[in-house]
């Protein structure tokens, strides 16, 4: 196989092989750190780990030889490329450098974990366990303080929305929405654990930390936590519906689905229209600009729109440095923002048309890439299933919020990515 100019620098060190094994628990180790700290870490201390993974990944590449580029892989390349465009060519560079710096930073996250599980798919589930731990560990602190000072708590309903007064905890990480954002990603994950782990400790454990965790994000009363919430969900199930009904005459394999999707729409129903917090919750988001958090958001929107059609194709530079230094020019008054409170918004400011293409193409191949845990052995299946359910709930925030780009967040998505991106080729797959 021909190796790609991009990769011939990979595998010159021919180390002894024990060396190999001892980066394979090294990289271990720290990922399972990582994750396992993310709601705890300071800036500072998640920084220093994130630069340690993309060294270590340097490393362990300078003593193998490299493999081909997959699919995803290439995908986050090109958008690479692009966002190093975008900088080049950004109206405030240095800005836009720093935020090109953080990318490379996650980049390196992904390509050691990925590396890690490809060489070890056992991996995959002591890195969950870390992450677990952490979801734990955030949501016990956070329903704590549904027995704290209700002052404090208050202070992030707004005073001139209709759900003035409602507590909503936020736990370590000191903010609802980022709370819920952080746990939404890790409950299909957990959902996973509790169906493909074996013993009742471990069990138990992925059943405790889905229990407090979901609860938590409950008591968030973050209107896109609840949306990614149910989205994730919602195709966690019905994914596991359809790989379970394959051996299932071809009527039934069509109605079950459309019976659990309409029971689900039912159970919401009555949920939004008997259940007094879940019905102010939705009239506030149904209320338009007669919400203040509505309206905040639409004006930030419409001023993100103006900025996209002022430079449409490679954007601003990525980075949220980018974004402050160039949105004063574009702001209504009064209605300051750190970003565009939108995913694909933020996309399209800071990387243009181009980057939109790129992150449309890399989520192609991410649900092409999940859809084959219907087929393949159990293990990886189920990695693959509740990774992209993570991913879609992710999604559902990400619609009218950006708290997907905080590291707490952002960092479970390369964690599914890389689950993604290691599964066997289509020679390699084990049929079910």
């Amino acid at each position: 196989m021909a190796v790609p100019l991009l990769l011939r620098w990979q595998g010159v060190l021919h180390p002894k092989p024990d060396v190999i094994k001892r980066l394979e628990w090294l990289a271990g180790g720290l990922l399972t750190l990582l994750l396992a700290g993310l709601p705890f870490f300071t800036r500072a201390g998640l920084t220093l780990l994130i630069a340690a993974t993309g060294a270590l990944w340097l490393l362990w590449s300078l003593v193998t030889p490299p493999a081909r580029i997959r699919p995803i892989g290439g995908w986050l390349l090109l958008f690479l490329g692009i966002a190093a465009l975008a900088t080049g060519f950004s109206p405030v560079p240095f800005a836009a450098a720093k935020g090109l710096v953080k990318f490379l930073g996650y980049l390196g996250v992904y390509a050691l974990a990925s590396k890690l599980l490809l060489s070890n798919s056992l991996w995959w589930d002591r890195l969950l366990a870390g992450l677990l731990c952490g979801g734990m560990g955030s949501s016990v602190l956070a329903l704590r303080q549904l027995y704290s000072n209700s002052e404090e708590l208050a202070r992030w309903a707004d005073p001139n929305s209709i759900t003035e007064g409602t507590i909503r905890i936020y736990g370590p990480l000191g903010n609802p929405n980022l709370l819920a954002g952080y746990l939404l990603a890790l409950l299909p994950l957990a959902a996973i654990a509790v169906l493909r782990w074996q013993g009742w400790g471990k069990r138990l454990f992925a059943i405790t930390t889905l229990g407090l965790a979901g609860s938590s994000i409950v008591f968030t009363y973050s209107r896109g936590g609840w949306v990614g919430l149910m989205a994730g969900f919602a195709v966690l199930i019905l994914l596991l519906l359809l790989r379970s009904t394959r051996e299932w005459p071809a009527l039934w394999r069509r109605l079950a689905p459309l019976m659990i999707l309409l029971l689900g729409a039912a159970l919401l129903a009555i949920a939004v229209t008997k259940v007094e917090p879940i019905r102010t919750r939705v009239s506030s988001l149904l209320a338009g600009r007669g919400d203040s958090s509505n309206n905040f958001r639409i004006n930030v929107w419409l001023a993100s729109i103006e900025m996209i059609q002022d430079r449409p194709w490679i954007g601003i530079g990525p980075g949220n440095n980018a974004f402050n230094s160039i949105y004063p020019l574009y702001q209504q008054p009064k209605f300051n923002a750190l970003s565009a409170y939108s995913v694909p918004l933020e996309i399209l400011v800071e990387t243009g048309i181009a980057g939109l293409i790129a992150c449309v193409g890399l989520l192609q191949s991410s649900i092409r890439s999940g859809l084959r845990g219907l087929r393949i052995n159990e293990p990886a299946a189920g990695a693959a299933l509740a990774s992209l359910a993570a991913i879609a709930g992710l999604m559902g925030q990400g619609i009218a919020d950006t708290i997907f780009f905080r590291p707490e967040v952002q960092i479970i998505g390369w964690y599914c990515l890389a689950t993604m991106t290691s599964l066997p080729s289509k020679e390699e797959e084990t049929p079910c």
